[in-house]
């Protein structure tokens, strides 16, 4: 029997949110192994050294309606699994084709969080991001959170669940001297005499910008915001863009800010934490769940207060000087390196390969 020891599919390889960082991080760690993976999406950017390290499988959506993408690669993708023999198929996105079923969100929940109803197209995709969790061997959750949503939208059994936080690749997000920092804050046009919060949003409305300039109005501090252009303003409102280079304001911030609604584990904690720079985020964020009481202040997004009253103590910090983290890993209740998160991923691999060539022994 014909097997592949990595494949790997997401709907791209490329710079984007939470799932493509983690596919991209999955495969640098891959090649520091000296391993090429099979990795099968919608679409590669070509400009990413990443691309290179991979065997790219394109399913093109063409002129498809965006709702009507997610169905076809579904579809293709399932097909050109038995046509070539992949076993296990690592799937990021939402698939009846997986093997080891990636979790990194929750459709319902997120729809239960926005308060928005369950909609046509809501529909199909809670009807594909079942089937992903069903037909899987087994399903890797990226939070207890998740965890707990997947039990509790889709009635999956908790032993089929595992926990496995995602990695960060430490030897970007790393904390740096105190002289670089105020070269990097001088750049970002940071003034020294002001603490800067960082809020990274691609979706305001789900990352909570409101929340975040109504909470820090008044106080002295300025939010920095790297993402898609806002649609409101402010004075303490300052936008740097989209960034790629988002370990260099992490260590230019003074603490992070993960106001959303739905966050079901949110990467930019355990990235802004290891460049040494704390954060206040929202108690339904998964990330909270590995973070010390030092690194994170917890607040609840419906009660306007918590959040200004962890903003004044992270001001006060400020003012002591006693806000950085001088141990990042330290603060941090799991191992996030790629290394770890890999032998884990392999463990699985390894065993689903195993019972499947016992299985095809015994036929």
């Amino acid at each position: 029997m014909a097997t592949t020891p990595w494949v790997i599919s997401n709907h791209g390889l490329r710079r984007s949110g939470g799932i493509e960082q983690y596919l991209c991080t999955l495969v640098r760690g891959l090649h520091d192994r000296g391993m090429r993976p099979v990795v099968v999406a919608k679409s590669f950017d070509g400009a990413l050294e990443e691309v290179g390290w991979v065997d790219p499988v394109k399913i093109g959506v063409g002129a498809l309606p965006g709702k009507l993408r997610d169905l076809w690669f579904d579809w293709r993708l399932q097909r050109l699994k038995a046509k070539r023999g992949w076993f296990p198929l690592i799937a990021l996105n939402q698939t009846a084709a997986a093997d080891i079923a990636i979790c990194g969100s929750n459709h319902p929940a997120h729809l239960v969080a926005m308060a928005q109803p369950s909609r046509f197209w809501d529909r199909r995709k809670i009807a594909l991001e079942r089937s992903h969790l069903e037909n899987s061997k087994v399903v890797i959750a990226h939070s207890q959170l998740l965890a707990s949503q997947v039990v509790e939208h889709y009635d999956i059994q908790r032993s089929k669940i595992h926990v496995v936080y995602p990695p960060v690749d430490e030897r970007r997000f790393r904390p740096i001297e105190e002289a670089q920092r105020l070269q990097l804050r001088a750049q970002f046009g940071f003034p020294a005499d002001r603490p800067v919060f960082l809020l990274a949003s691609t979706g305001h409305a789900r990352k909570g910008l409101d929340i975040a300039v109504a909470a820090l109005a008044g106080s002295g501090a300025i939010l920095a915001l790297a993402g898609r252009p806002p649609a409101i303003s402010a004075p303490h409102l300052r936008y740097l863009g989209y960034r790629t280079d988002m370990e260099a304001v992490y260590q230019a911030a003074d603490c992070t800010l993960i106001a959303s609604r739905y966050e079901p584990f949110g990467l930019v904690g355990i990235e802004s934490v290891l460049c040494g720079t704390p954060v206040i985020a929202a108690r339904a964020v998964g990330c909270a769940e590995v973070l010390s009481p030092r690194a994170a202040w917890r607040f609840d997004v419906d009660e306007p207060f918590s959040l200004s009253a962890a903003v004044g103590e992270a001001i006060a910090r400020w003012q002591d000087g006693t806000l950085h983290l001088a141990s990042p890993q330290s603060e941090i209740a799991y191992d996030p390196s790629i290394e770890s998160h890999l032998d884990i991923l392999l463990e699985w691999v390894t065993r689903l390969t195993s019972v499947r060539v016992h299985e095809h022994r015994a036929t």
